[in-house]
């Protein structure tokens, strides 16, 4: 892989996203030359701001890309890594997400203050958490939980957990396999319960669509069956026209020639879930990157059909 320019690497600066950028590096080879950019995003956390969700916004999850998308466009930046479960389903036009990382672990693990599991925590315990997803799944489970916003990177949620200000909280397995930080996992909860965000686990490269060359380079480290899954669990997030703000986790794994995916959605108050799933033959190659896509669609075409109006 021999390329005399050296490529330009757009990212968040929190020590999870710089790991990824390093993953992202050791993949391509020490021979292909790089160069880190940090751009702050709308979605970084800012301690002055509080514990607040994040800001309304159509961009959705994007509020995590915008900036870095940007710099892309202008060509500041020859490339962008991202946690797939930050990105909004449809991205600007003349951008695309061509190659992705092996995906890790990509279920959501609670930690507790004090060590207890899901089901031990006491009565009335408080479990800091921004996600929708997280909390509705987590009400259905225990709804007695007391949830309040829970922001910042994973270093900085983890040292506020220690310093007592919530219970326990949520984090995704992933990140914290990435950062070294699995010992600090109480329980990995169980999908059933649990169904993760989709993208969740899994590393993107953005690109501009017409850089044909480095598209080609980087396809030589792309993950086929990695990005059959996302390519699924995104399409039906896209087709039921789902957002950050939509408590939904769409979960696809490939084995042996299948695609399963299986899908949840809480509704309003998370008083009401439904849930759906859908297996297709799928092979794995370029042409089932589109099959996976369409799998993605023909399940949230079904899904939307049978929500009451005004749940999404």
């Amino acid at each position: 892989m021999s390329n005399p320019k050296k490529i330009r690497i757009g990212s968040r600066g929190s020590p999870l996203a710089l790991r990824q950028v390093e993953m992202v590096k050791a993949a391509l080879g020490s021979e292909v030359e790089t160069e880190t950019v940090i751009i702050k995003t709308s979605g970084d956390w800012n301690p002055e701001g509080g514990e607040a969700a994040l800001p309304e916004s159509g961009r959705g999850k994007a509020l995590f890309a915008k900036e870095i998308e940007e710099a892309l466009l202008q060509g500041k930046i020859d490339c962008a890594v991202h946690s797939m479960k930050d990105m909004d389903s449809t991205l600007p036009e003349g951008l695309v997400i061509p190659c992705m990382l092996p995906r890790e672990d990509a279920r959501d693990a609670l930690i507790s203050r004090d060590g207890k599991g899901l089901d031990d925590l006491p009565e009335n315990a408080i479990v800091g958490t921004t996600s929708p997803r997280r909390k509705a799944f987590l009400l259905a489970r225990r709804p007695d939980l007391k949830i309040v916003p829970f922001r910042g990177n994973v270093g900085t949620r983890l040292e506020k957990l220690k310093a007592g200000q919530v219970d326990a909280t949520l984090l995704a397995v992933a990140g914290l396999k990435r950062l070294g930080l699995a010992d600090r996992i109480t329980e990995i909860l169980d999908p059933e319960d649990m169904i993760p965000a989709a993208g969740q686990g899994a590393i993107g490269i953005e690109l501009m669509a017409k850089n044909k060359q480095l598209i080609s380079k980087f396809s030589q480290i792309n993950c086929l069956k990695t990005i059959i899954c996302v390519s699924s669990e995104r399409s039906f997030i896209g087709q039921i026209g789902g957002s950050c703000h939509t408590p939904v986790g769409a979960h696809a794994v490939w084995s042996d020639g299948v695609l399963s995916l299986s899908v949840k959605l809480a509704g309003p108050g998370g008083s009401q879930f439904w849930t759906d799933s859908i297996r297709e033959n799928i092979a794995l190659s370029e042409d089932g990157i589109e099959q996976a896509i369409r799998a993605g669609k023909t399940l949230g075409k079904k899904f939307k059909s049978m929500l009451p109006e005004g749940v999404i």
